[in-house]
């Protein structure tokens, strides 16, 4: 089997497993996903969606968090993780965004990464789940997985989304790294891996499936 017939079977398998494809973060517009997105660095989803209701409910847009001070923003996000460093990058980067781009956040991923903080990951999750662009968000899950699938045989993020965009349907590339991260956690779990019960353990090259 070709490795883009197997990217394929792999999409398929997980659309099925996974019919609702969606980000773990909670944010309401393309500012509040990026923030969240930034926040999520070394934290995980479920906190951060603990922390932000108070954030954005104090700074709802780019112009209030390009005002706001930053030991308050560092107050609110310290539960995070390396809340110093994000309060700034969340702050400087709202300052630009409302100086330079009017209070829009940019839709590709060559300006956004421009940004303070932001990259790559992070760049094609707001222009995939934002701007529906063909994206490849190469978080943690989807890079294990996909090494394990055989799909890829690097563990470097670049690699593996440059890699992952000639295999994968453009159309699909968004939801399918959204179903790994969902799959990650239920069955593909990082040293506990449920192998029996993946649905793509056909196509898997570490499968630990008992005969």
């Amino acid at each position: 089997m070709e490795l883009k017939e197997r990217a394929a079977k792999c999409v398929e398998a997980l659309e099925t497993e996974y019919p609702l494809a969606v980000c773990s973060l909670d944010a309401t517009d393309a500012f509040q996903l990026l923030v969240a997105t930034r926040l999520s660095a070394q934290c995980t989803d479920a906190r951060v969606n603990l922390v932000t209701p108070e954030l954005f409910a104090k700074y709802p847009t780019p112009a209030a968090l390009a005002a706001a001070d930053v030991g308050d923003v560092e107050r609110i996000i310290h539960s995070c993780g390396f809340f110093r460093q994000k309060a700034k990058d969340i702050v400087a980067t709202a300052e630009r965004i409302h100086r330079e781009f009017c209070d829009r956040v940019p839709d590709t991923i060559e300006v956004l990464t421009t940004l303070p903080g932001v990259g790559r990951k992070t760049a094609n999750l707001i222009v995939g789940d934002v701007y529906g662009k063909p994206a490849v968000v190469a978080d943690t899950h989807l890079i294990r997985i996909t090494n394990l699938l055989g799909l890829v045989h690097t563990k470097d993020p670049v690699k593996v989304e440059r890699e992952l965009r000639d295999l994968l349907d453009p159309a699909k590339s968004n939801d399918f790294c959204h179903r790994c991260v969902m799959h990650g956690r239920a069955v593909c779990i990082a040293g506990r891996p449920k192998c029996a019960q993946c649905s793509m353990k056909e196509w898997c090259e570490n499968k630990k499936v008992e005969s």
